[in-house]
C-alpha cells in the first residue's frame, strides 16, 4: 500500500497524472484468440474496484458478438478514454471472478507508473453519414446528415435557410447503429465552430461538444471505432 502511494506521488510530481476508469465507464481489451491466435478486441464496463483489482462485466467479443470466457492468469492489454479524450493504456491480467447479481471478472489494477497516455490525437474521427436531429432555440428543428463524427465533435450538411452561425450553441440528437443490429441514442449540445458554404443551397456546419454526458460520449467513441474497422475492410 505504501509503495502504491509513493508511485502515485512520483507520477504526479512528474506531471503525469493518470486517471483510472470510473464505475460504469467503457473499457476496451485486447487479448489472443484461442482459435486463430489473432488479436481480439473485447468490450466491457467497469462495475467496481478495490485497492488491488478492477471488476468488470463479462467482456463481449466485438467480432462475433459473443461473451468472452477469460481464464485466471490470462494477460490483457487494456485501454480507455477519459472525458477529455486522452487514451490511457495499461497491461493487466485476470485475477479471478466474483459472483453477485451478475458475474464479474477481476483484473489487476495497475500501479501509476504502469499507465501510459497517448495524446497524439484527442479523438478518433471518422467519415460517416448519420441522421442528426438539430434544435435551434425552443421552436426551430430540422434533420440533417453528418459528414464526420468523433468523440469531441461532429460536422453535418444542412440547408442554408437555417440560421446557424459560429459560436451559437445548438441541441443535437444522434442515432447510432452498431454491429449486430443494436442501436443507441446520443444527445448533446454543440457549439458551432465554423460554417462553410459547400453547395448552392447547403452549408457545412462544424461543431464541438459543449455539453455531453460521459455515457453518451462513450457511445459515440464506440461507434467511431467500429466505423473505422469497417472502413479499413472496404
Amino acid at each position: 500500500m505504501w509503495q502504491y502511494a509513493i508511485n502515485l506521488l512520483r507520477t504526479c510530481l512528474r506531471g503525469g497524472l493518470w486517471v483510472l476508469p470510473k464505475i460504469n465507464q467503457m473499457m476496451y481489451i485486447q487479448t489472443e484468440s484461442e482459435e486463430d491466435s489473432e488479436p481480439v478486441t473485447l468490450r466491457s464496463r467497469v462495475a467496481d474496484s478495490d485497492d488491488h483489482n478492477i471488476y468488470i462485466e463479462i467482456p463481449l467479443n466485438e467480432k462475433n458478438r459473443r461473451l468472452y470466457r477469460a481464464s485466471v492468469g490470462e494477460r490483457l492489454q487494456v485501454y480507455y478514454f477519459t472525458q477529455d479524450g486522452v487514451k490511457h493504456l495499461f497491461e493487466s491480467s485476470v485475477q479471478g471472478f466474483r459472483k453477485e447479481s451478475v458475474s464479474l471478472v477481476a483484473i489487476r489494477k495497475p500501479d501509476p507508473e504502469q499507465i501510459t497516455k497517448d495524446q497524439r490525437r484527442s479523438y478518433l474521427r471518422v467519415e460517416t453519414n448519420l441522421e442528426i436531429a438539430v434544435k435551434i432555440g425552443d421552436k426551430m428543428r430540422f434533420v440533417a446528415v453528418t459528414e464526420d463524427l468523433g468523440g469531441g465533435g461532429a460536422s453535418f450538411l444542412c440547408e442554408r435557410k437555417w440560421p446557424i452561425v459560429p459560436n451559437v450553441v445548438i441541441g443535437c440528437w444522434l442515432l447510432l447503429s452498431y454491429r449486430g443490429g443494436s442501436v443507441a441514442h446520443a444527445k448533446f449540445e454543440g457549439e458551432v465552430v465554423r460554417v462553410l458554404p459547400v453547395e448552392p443551397d447547403k452549408h457545412l456546419v462544424m461543431l464541438r461538444f459543449a455539453d455531453i454526458t460521459e455515457s453518451d460520449q462513450q457511445k459515440i467513441i464506440r461507434y467511431c471505432f467500429e466505423r473505422q474497422l469497417d472502413l479499413r475492410r472496404d
